[in-house]
């Protein structure tokens, strides 16, 4: 008989998600500027993308492992096909996609992807968005297995326990890498967010993560 499953199973996978994306403070704070001979905020185009590409590699290779682990040794398929979604949760959806919408609206003071294209030019602008769909791929798995973990620790499936903690990891970390209390508590807020619109979409994992890149990227 093996081993049960447990909701530290789960937790750990969300945490190593966590980890994850640490790599990349890891790359700009310490490794490149090694390299580089300059910090981050004195890159050069080239010395940006190749971070970018760094980052997009590394995150790519920890979603692929996460992903697999929980297949092959927690049972736990995440591409699971899910229910149907009543109306009232694509209005939810919506409403949750728009609210997210609005607050980067204020806080850009303007659209973000127009800010971002404007202030990098094309090229940086497309690597910009390419990294951005890697990292909505390693937030997503934390609310997905930390979600996960805190249903078989309270057998309640109607709480974003996974957006609670992504609210507070991601928004954490992006308060100490920006310098920013105030950037942390959208990070909570947000990660909160994007938890409640996984419930919604009946975990659907693409739903899930198309809902997700427009909130966090657009």
């Amino acid at each position: 008989m093996g081993k049960k499953v447990t909701g530290w199973d789960y937790f750990s996978l969300g945490m190593a998600a966590f980890a994850g994306l640490g790599l990349e403070v890891l790359y700009a704070f310490l490794l490149e500027p090694m390299i580089y001979g300059v910090t981050m905020q004195d890159w050069n185009i080239s010395q940006t993308i190749t971070h970018w590409i760094i980052t997009c590699i590394s995150w790519g290779i920890v979603g692929y492992l996460l992903i697999l682990a929980s297949k092959k040794k927690y049972q736990f398929d995440i591409f699971e096909t899910a229910d149907k979604m009543a109306k009232w949760q694509w209005v939810s959806v919506i409403l949750c996609v728009v609210i997210a919408l609005v607050a980067s609206y204020i806080d850009w003071k303007g659209f973000k992807i127009i800010r971002e294209f404007q202030s990098k030019g094309l090229l940086l602008f497309i690597f910009q968005y390419i990294y951005y769909a890697f990292e909505t791929v390693l937030f997503m798995l934390i609310i997905i297995f930390t979600q996960k973990a805190f249903e078989v620790w309270y057998k309640r499936k109607n709480i974003p326990y996974g957006g609670i903690i992504c609210g507070i990891t991601w928004g954490l970390a992006h308060a100490f890498t920006k310098g920013s209390i105030w950037i942390g508590l959208q990070g909570i807020v947000l990660g909160v967010l994007l938890g409640v619109t996984y419930l919604l979409v009946n975990r659907d994992i693409k739903k899930t993560y198309i809902a997700l890149f427009i909130m966090f990227a657009l």
